[in-house]
């Protein structure tokens, strides 16, 4: 007969099926019985192959029958690349790129061309939290990324895609890592955790970490400070409860991009150690952050589960920075209305910027019910739920005043800063978002499912001014449906199509615009995909051909230098995305990933912005990283790969590019037992041939910026597990 069980995450591996077959059992004469061998499969835990997550919908399912494109990095590839912040795991992600991530400030990322949403891009277990912190990984068991829409999973929300950190489960584990860079670092993190009692019903994860940080840029060090608790209650065999809890406090100072000069120049000559706008009185970039996450879930029965989880997310940003922008303060800038440049000759203004107590806190509740039955020949997995989320944004009237001007070639005098006052605190934002949502998995023999979904969204948002008056308040409802055919033609194997609605956040006017400060009202976006997977021998394969449209929102030129920021037009990206994660051999692992994207913008009443591809969105980029355990030497593998991005616009106008780039990257790993304990050595040096080249040219509150790539960096650590 055939027996399907499910192994529980405790056990060291994935929640996953167990298949076993068992023939007739042989009876021997004291009535003892002889079972065939079990045979047990399951995700590895030094592997690079995930086969399952759960930001494809409201729980984990199967990457083979989830119809979207999902990147899953694991812990072992989080491990290999000593990875401390999320543009070091994405850039394991072809389809993914930088958008505003200077260093020292909480990063932006831009996927299959399009921006992600602070307010609703990022969550911890399925639960949004605020995306303007950086996350902490050291409790962190995967980190996975939706691409595309994801209407159906979190409502309104950006086009560009979704990341989901899984955080690690209780299991008996203790381990120290300790790590430094080329620069002196000092890092030691700690991982502890087990069952309270013999029966594993109660069980603990804490983990704790505390980094010196010291960058490549000159007076750019900073200080980190984590520490996290996650407890799992098996009440009974039915009911579950599990709590997270994480807090993180983050200071550095923060490396401001450059901008073009002129509006038409890259800059050249550039040390990507200098860092631009130094004054004595400036301040690191303080941020703290509490993620709070609670899940209870009860099964009834065999068929039905129903879920309850509540989250809350807090980060508080302190912002005392000499902040380079613009070139008002240049003879060469003088006949221009808006210089948001630098002059040709490298000159930039320095503004003393100062935004202490800016608060954001995000508030969800959901509660889903989880059942299969049949009707007819048809299997059903359907999804039924609701959520209601509060984002609200609570800061002081900030100081933003001219102190002085530089030039990038030239050392920068010390200038007094501004004796302005701050303002006093204010609500900026109450956004509410309240959802109904279902999905159904239909089933028909062996080979073909269907997945139809949808969420009801009604948005009540409203901003304020200073004096407390409401600045403008949107109600909205919207239906955004969600519906996928796919095609399993053998177990290992599926094809997929599908198409769905989104709804994003209309955009904030730039201060320099007309309509300064407005937030423009919501806008629709749909996708259309059809992808292709398999897993084989170790190894899964996955193809997805993409078209995503959406508003295209933009500092429209008014023809006499002032500028309107306005919803007009439209963007359409077309992209192919292939990826490949897992073991080729026995001795070969590999994370690879290559995305051909093609975006446009049409009909937005600017000539010059439409005809080209869009800005820092590059035609193509790859990538690659490879694990390599050397055959006859046990515990020692060879660590490397590449990084590849074709030229990109740096101006909306497509008037001036950034030339593209190959980085290679190398390490080693070696495992070995001293004195009992298991201890694992890394090293991995980035940028290896220490390439110069610009890794972000986007915009930022309608501003363009240009972040260099780092030069050649090591880290070396040490995890000894006892």
């Amino acid at each position: 007969m055939a027996v399907s069980l499910i192994l529980h995450p405790r056990h060291g591996f994935a929640l996953g099926l167990l298949s076993a077959s068992l023939s007739p059992a042989l009876v021997w004469a004291d009535n003892t019985t002889l079972l065939d061998t079990i045979t047990v499969s399951g995700d590895q835990s030094d592997s690079y192959q995930a086969t399952r997550a759960s930001v494809g919908g409201f729980g984990e399912a199967p990457l083979l029958d989830t119809p979207a494109s999902v990147s899953v990095f694991t812990e072992q590839l989080l491990k290999d690349r000593q990875a401390r912040l999320l543009s070091e795991v994405l850039s394991n992600d072809a389809s993914t790129g930088d958008s505003y991530a200077p260093i020292g400030y909480y990063e932006n990322f831009v996927v299959r061309g399009f921006s992600l949403n602070a307010a609703s891009s990022y969550k911890i277990n399925g639960s949004t939290i605020s995306g303007e912190q950086n996350v902490a990984l050291e409790n962190k068991q995967q980190v996975e990324l939706l691409k595309g829409l994801s209407g159906l999973q979190s409502g309104v929300s950006e086009p560009g895609g979704l990341v989901n950190y899984v955080t690690k489960r209780p299991e008996n584990v203790r381990s120290v890592t300790v790590a430094s860079n080329q620069s002196g670092e000092r890092y030691i993190a700690t991982d502890l955790g087990g069952w309270l009692d013999s029966e594993q019903r109660l069980g603990v994860r804490a983990n704790f970490a505390h980094e010196d940080i010291r960058t490549y840029v000159d007076d750019s060090d900073g200080k980190r400070d984590f520490a996290s608790l996650a407890v799992d209650w098996n009440i009974s065999d039915a009911a579950l409860l599990q709590l997270d809890a994480e807090y993180q406090t983050r200071e550095q100072r923060s490396v401001a991009g450059y901008q073009l000069l002129g509006g038409t120049v890259v800059p050249s000559g550039i040390d990507p150690k200098d860092r631009l706008a130094e004054q004595s009185w400036s301040k690191p970039v303080k941020i703290d952050s509490l993620n709070l996450g609670s899940r209870f879930e009860y099964r009834f029965n065999d068929n039905w589960t129903g879920k309850l989880s509540a989250s809350r997310s807090r980060v508080v940003i302190d912002d005392y920075s000499a902040f380079p922008w613009g070139c008002y303060g240049a003879a060469s800038c003088a006949s221009s209305a808006v210089p948001n440049y630098f002059s040709p000759e490298g000159d930039y203004d320095v503004y003393d910027y100062r935004s202490p107590d800016d608060t954001r806190r995000n508030d969800e509740l959901q509660a889903t019910l989880d059942g299969r039955f049949d009707s007819g020949p048809l299997r059903h997995e359907l999804t039924l739920g609701s959520s209601a989320l509060r984002r609200i944004v609570d800061r002081r009237d900030s100081v933003n005043e001219w102190v002085g001007t530089g030039n990038i070639y030239q050392p920068l005098p010390d200038f007094a800063p501004t004796d302005v006052p701050l303002g006093h605190t204010y609500r900026r934002l109450d956004s509410r978002q309240y959802g109904l949502f279902f999905t159904d998995r239909l089933s028909y023999g062996e080979h073909w499912q269907a997945v139809l979904g949808g969420r009801e969204v009604r948005l009540d948002e409203k901003t304020f001014d200073i004096d407390g008056n409401t600045t403008r308040h949107t109600q909205r409802w919207e239906f955004l449906p969600n519906v996928a055919l796919i095609y399993k033609p053998r177990p290992d194997i599926s094809l997929y199509t599908s198409y769905s609605k989104g709804l994003s956040l209309g955009g904030e006017a730039a201060w320099f615009t007309t309509n300064a400060d407005e937030i423009l009202p919501p806008t629709v976006s749909r996708q259309l995909e059809i992808g292709a997977k398999r897993d084989w021998r170790g190894l899964s394969l996955n193809a997805a051909l993409f078209r995503i449209s959406k508003a295209y929102q933009y500092s429209r030129p008014n023809g006499d230098g002032t500028f309107t920021y306005v919803q007009q037009g439209k963007q359409e990206n077309i992209g192919l995305e292939l990826s490949a994660n897992g073991r080729l051999t026995d001795q070969l692992q590999v994370s690879a990933s290559a995305a051909a994207i093609r975006a446009r913008i049409d009909d937005s009443g600017t000539d010059s912005y439409e005809g080209h591809q869009a800005i820092n969105v590059p035609k193509f980029r790859a990538s690659l990283h490879a694990d390599y355990s050397i055959p006859g030497i046990k515990g020692l593998a060879l660590l490397g790969g590449l990084r590849y991005s074709a030229s990109k616009y740096a101006s909306q106008a497509g008037n001036v590019k950034v030339d593209g780039y190959t980085v290679f990257d190398a390490g080693a790993r070696y495992s070995m037992d001293v004195e009992g304990y298991q201890t694992v050595l890394r090293l991995t040096v980035d940028n290896l041939f220490d390439k110069r080249y610009w890794r972000d040219a986007g915009e930022y509150m309608g501003d363009g910026y240009l972040f260099q790539g780092a030069p050649r960096t090591a880290r070396l650590s040490a995890t000894v597990s006892f």
